[in-house]
């Protein structure tokens, strides 16, 4: 039982209901009077009984190809000429200058570039070589990918519509370049749920780079946001250093069992708060108090490594014992999907090359090349890969031009959004596929383009969501994770 006084506070507080909170309470009592009124108490009756079993139904569900997902996101954006769309004609054209044919492409330019004299052109100073029987074209940054080539579907028709950093991480992380919107982790949450009790649904970690030279984009939580959805469908970010949750240790002289008395005593009054206002958010906060009491048993055991094998960091290598890193990122997106985690998001900063690329490009390829293709052959190993959705990539392309001076040694490239390779693996994914096909310049698709409308359509239908169907009422339009534009599913690469 509540205080005397404690109770007169929260009843003067729900009696300040709003306007706002009175119709949201009464809509449905209100429509149901109105609607009796029309048709009947009876076929009102069965009316809504057979609304409850559609709903039950959740239409937007269809058969899965898989049960988890791993996004690789390597904010910057990574040169698709340095790394996988091959292009050694252009070591012949080295310097020409392109200023006279971009204006002939109708070449939107970034301010860091659209005051150049010239526009040389910089063929990638990197060998290429071709792996495994699909023979997919692989840059000499990349061993340890090479080695999977045969595992990978790689995409070279990527296209957005952004060309600058922030509404680009944006659109492929949320689906539109406006704030507000959820991210895609969220909405897999939201359409499916959690695989377990005691760990978020969708969880985000945060890899160090290692090069201090690289340039580094900054990115907000917007990324992994739930927008409009509910709260509880937010990306949970676990921290690189220390505790990966704050406040995972109970304060000194709080006890398991009076901190259970006190989360009991927060229920029952949210729950009355919530019976007089009807506020969804109250519950998503009781229920958001609940998951953080157990996470407090759940993440040490999370991050504690010991019980792992010695075979483990042979494969990932020995940083991976390393908290930060993306080797032990890597390794922790396999710990949390072992443990019901449903949507895992690596972020990888860095990969913004304005300048000497060939410098920063390898560093950055250092960090994740190996621990992603031990992550691929884990998955594998423990029977996990053929369930689990892989993707690697960025926010857009780069440009086949330099931005700022060329040497036959240096060179930057600026942003481009017409073209750019990501590569998918695992659920449902065909491997050792290289689809899509860009021009001579690697400046624009002439096959099989995929927009990132496409790419989100394609994810969901892998995890089992109709994304035509998939849908959450807000502000009165049913906001769709893929938007108001066509979208398709990229069949060609579903096995």
């Amino acid at each position: 039982m509540l205080p005397p006084q404690w109770q007169n506070t929260f009843d003067a507080f729900n009696a300040a209901i709003t306007r706002r909170q009175f119709f949201r309470r009464s809509a449905t009592g209100l429509g149901v009077a109105a609607l009796t009124e029309l048709i009947g108490g009876p076929t009102l009756a069965r009316a809504a009984s057979a609304g409850a079993s559609i709903a039950g139904r959740e239409p937007w569900r269809i058969a899965p190809k898989a049960k988890r997902a791993i996004y690789i996101s390597l904010i910057g954006a990574p040169s698709q000429l340095d790394l996988f769309d091959y292009k050694p004609q252009l070591r012949d054209r080295f310097g020409e200058d392109l200023k006279t044919w971009l204006g002939e492409q109708g070449e939107r330019l970034t301010g860091m570039t659209a005051m150049q004299a010239t526009f040389p052109l910089a063929p990638s100073i990197h060998q290429f070589a071709q792996y495994g029987q699909s023979g997919a074209w692989i840059s000499e940054l990349l061993p340890w990918t090479a080695k999977m080539a045969d595992d990978l579907c790689f995409i070279r028709s990527m296209k957005t519509d952004a060309i600058n950093h922030e509404p680009a991480n944006q659109l492929v992380y949320t689906g539109s370049m406006l704030n507000g919107k959820a991210a895609i982790g969220s909405w897999i949450s939201y359409g499916l749920g959690s695989l377990n009790d005691d760990l978020p649904a969708f969880v985000v970690l945060h890899a160090k780079h290692s090069s201090p030279l690289s340039n580094v984009q900054a990115i907000s939580s917007r990324l992994w946001g739930s927008g409009f959805l509910s709260g509880k469908h937010a990306g949970v970010a676990l921290r690189p250093q220390g505790d990966p949750v704050l406040f995972l240790r109970d304060a000194p002289g709080i006890s398991r069992e009076m901190r259970r008395t006190v989360l009991d005593g927060l229920g029952e009054l949210n729950q009355r708060s919530y019976d007089q206002v009807g506020d969804p958010e109250i519950q998503t906060r009781t229920q958001q108090f609940e998951m953080a009491f157990r996470m407090q048993r759940s993440v040490p055991e999370l991050a504690d490594l010991s019980n792992e094998p010695a075979s483990t960091f042979e494969l990932y290598g020995e940083e991976a014992r390393n908290r930060g890193n993306f080797a032990s990122s890597a390794l922790m997106a396999r710990r949390l999907l072992e443990r019901g985690v449903r949507f895992v998001q690596i972020f990888h900063r860095g990969w913004d090359q304005h300048g000497s690329l060939p410098r920063d490009l390898a560093s950055q390829c250092q960090d994740v090349d190996r621990p992603c293709y031990a992550l691929i052959q884990d998955l594998k190993q423990r029977g996990l890969l053929d369930d689990t959705l892989v993707i690697w990539g960025g926010e857009f392309g780069r440009t086949i031009y330099c931005q700022g001076k060329l040497t036959p040694t240096d060179y930057g490239r600026d942003h481009h959004p017409r073209c750019f390779t990501i590569w998918m693996a695992g659920g449902g994914i065909k491997g050792g596929l290289t689809h899509g096909e860009t021009d001579e310049m690697s400046y624009n698709i002439v096959r099989d383009p995929v927009h990132i409308r496409d790419l989100h359509a394609t994810i969901l239908h892998l995890m089992g969501l109709d994304h035509e169907r998939f849908t959450y009422k807000f502000q009165g339009l049913d906001q769709k994770l893929t938007g108001v534009l066509p979208a398709r599913v990229v069949k060609e690469i579903i096995a």
